[in-house]
């Protein structure tokens, strides 16, 4: 008897979860700053622990692999990028 309501909840959540995932797709800058996120995230991670991103250069996982080799290759860009996005994130309306 107590499942309606959960149910409900769960796919309150759910649209809402939805909802904000693709409003990060759709916004412009908001997938600047998903990418940019995870270009700097790969990059931090292939440094600290190289064996975990390099055993997987193929396949859905291979994708981290080449954000971590953009990330150490192009880091001066990366760097600029970063503080363009966070001073228009900051001084956005």
């Amino acid at each position: 008897m107590h499942a309606g309501p959960r149910r409900t909840q769960d796919k309150i959540s759910l649209q809402g979860f939805l909802k904000s995932w693709q409003s990060a797709i759709f916004n412009f800058q908001s997938l600047l700053t998903v990418i940019l996120l995870l270009v700097c995230t790969c990059a931090y991670l292939r440094a600290m622990a190289p064996s975990l991103l390099d055993k997987n250069k193929t396949g859905l996982l291979g994708i981290f692999w080449k954000c971590a080799r953009i990330g150490e290759r192009k880091s001066p860009y990366v760097a600029v990028s970063c503080v363009i996005m966070a001073l228009s994130i900051l001084f956005s309306d």
